[in-house]
């Protein structure tokens, strides 16, 4: 393993930046993030290597912004692994690639079971990296060496990786595949605002009652504030679970709630006032929510014969064919086209179907052209059939 220091000052960072960029082929970059532990998602350690510079292991917050080095390298190639974990807290400190290679996008493509580091660097490169510190607490400070080391070695690893990849990828014919999907990576946008992100309780489709579910989003956004403003974990303070307890209970009085045994965490008592006043706001408020969010979301596919028969049946025939092409190409379905794709073409269908039709309601929902290409016409004659057939032979066949 190559030489690596944490560089934590900005004249630091300045020399790492020359070095990088007099360093030769794509530039492997990684984060380690403090979810779980901290509120932001932001970068904690920024692991960079490439050929002929050497490893480096930036320490965000005294650095500040990496302005310099996205100028040294934007132009390059830039390896990643699972990519858009790491693009939305690169980017908040000015690292912006314009190329990339996702590692683990690409094992997906070539059909690989297992797509995690550890896994694909064993098969493909026969070294056994161990991952016993991923889901450490990259805020700490200082960072034990042990933890150093397994970050370096995230890294220098990548780009044999890259190689590795790119020659089955040329060999299966999935070149032009990957770098359409590299492509749309970097285009997506990875920061969605929810209007209502507070749907995202765990527990919540349990919720009866109106009021019920006030109380719960009155808990939710009440934590939501105190953790945006301690920088601590949400579950950490007071879990899911506890929030939900405390909205299916109702509790009458503040004893009541502290009384609550389901109601726990480590914040549970000491902020009790807070989750209080929250229960009483949501026990009075008037601004109600709707039991089901306002969104455009589709009914779960199990309630599609009930609800929209004859789109249960082209989904049903459409997942078949869209299966069938999944294993001959060796590329799993969700990659091959999204399964929400699938359900919004099968709920509304263009009015003519065929295969024009359908690529262009495919393209409108953002499948990319290799996935067009692949699956428009299955898509398209399992639509035909199923129209032909009705819901009653799609029921028998599922």
């Amino acid at each position: 393993m190559a030489d690596h220091h944490v560089i934590a000052t900005r004249d630091e960072y300045l020399e790492a930046v020359e070095a990088i960029a007099a360093g030769n082929g794509p530039v492997a970059v990684d984060a380690e993030r403090a979810s779980g532990f901290r509120y932001s998602q932001r970068a904690y350690l920024i692991q960079v290597f490439r050929r002929g510079s050497g490893t480096f292991l930036f320490d965000p917050p005294p650095i500040g912004r990496f302005d310099e080095l996205n100028a040294a390298i934007a132009e390059e190639e830039w390896v990643l692994h699972a990519a858009t974990q790491d693009l939305t807290c690169l980017r908040e400190v000015g690292l912006d690639p314009k190329h990339v290679f996702d590692t683990e996008l690409a094992a997906r493509l070539l059909g690989m079971p297992r797509v995690g580091l550890g896994t694909v660097v064993e098969e493909l490169l026969g070294i056994h990296l161990a991952k016993e510190h991923s889901a450490a607490d990259w805020s700490t400070r200082p960072l034990p060496e042990p933890w150093l080391v397994y970050a370096a070695l995230d890294v220098e690893l990548l780009p044999d990786l890259r190689d590795a990849i790119a020659a089955l990828l040329e060999e299966q014919g999935k070149t032009g595949i990957a770098q359409q999907e590299f492509a749309d990576e970097l285009a997506r946008d990875l920061k969605v605002v929810r209007s209502e992100p507070w749907r995202r309780l765990s527990g919540i489709h349990s919720i009866r009652g109106i009021r019920n579910l006030a109380v719960a989003r009155e808990l939710w956004l009440s934590r939501d504030e105190l953790a945006r403003t301690t920088d601590i974990a949400p579950g950490r303070l007071v879990p899911d679970a506890s929030l939900t307890a405390a909205a299916k209970a109702m509790p009458e009085t503040k004893r009541g709630l502290a009384a609550l045994r389901e109601f726990n965490g480590r914040a549970s008592r000491t902020e009790l006032d807070r989750w209080w006043e929250a229960i009483e706001a949501g026990r009075t408020t008037e601004d109600l929510p709707v039991m089901r969010g306002n969104g455009d979301t589709l009914p779960p596919p199990r309630a599609w014969a009930d609800r929209n028969p004859d789109a249960d049946a082209r989904l049903k025939a459409a997942r078949a064919a869209v299966t069938a092409l999944s294993e001959e190409l060796s590329i799993p379905i969700e990659n091959l086209l999204t399964p929400e794709t699938l359900r919004r073409v099968a709920w509304a269908p263009p009015a003519e179907i065929d295969a024009a039709s359908i690529a262009a309601a495919l393209a409108e929902w953002g499948a990319r052209p290799w996935q067009i290409e692949a699956t428009s016409q299955s898509i398209a004659q399992a639509f035909v059939e199923a129209n032909q057939n009705g819901p009653e032979t799609a029921e028998a066949d599922s």
